[in-house]
């Protein structure tokens, strides 16, 4: 059983930036319903800023569209020189 509550205390540490012994100070003599609900706070907290910008990114389509084609244009442009590369090494004739 003391691998769940360590793995919750790693994460909560990890999430906060207190350390292991900071958090198990804080929520010594707490219970575990406590102790876990606060780590699911606490990593909704964290991963807040990551949501709000996954929203925003989402919501611009033609930014969206803009960084694809980009993209797009990059990875043509690379496999284009990969496939000359290869015709000249297989001694195909490029038309």
């Amino acid at each position: 059983g003391k691998d769940g509550i360590n793995n919750l205390i790693n994460i909560y540490s990890v999430v906060t930036g207190l350390t292991t012994e900071e958090t198990e100070q804080r929520f010594e003599g707490k219970g575990y319903g406590d102790f876990k609900l606060a780590v699911g706070e606490a990593v909704a907290d964290a991963l807040s800023p990551l949501q709000n910008e996954y929203a925003r990114l989402i919501a611009d389509k033609a930014y969206l569209e803009q960084i694809m084609r980009e993209g797009a244009e990059t990875a043509s442009s690379i496999a284009r020189k990969t496939m000359r590369k290869v015709y000249k090494k297989t001694g195909f004739v490029q038309l």
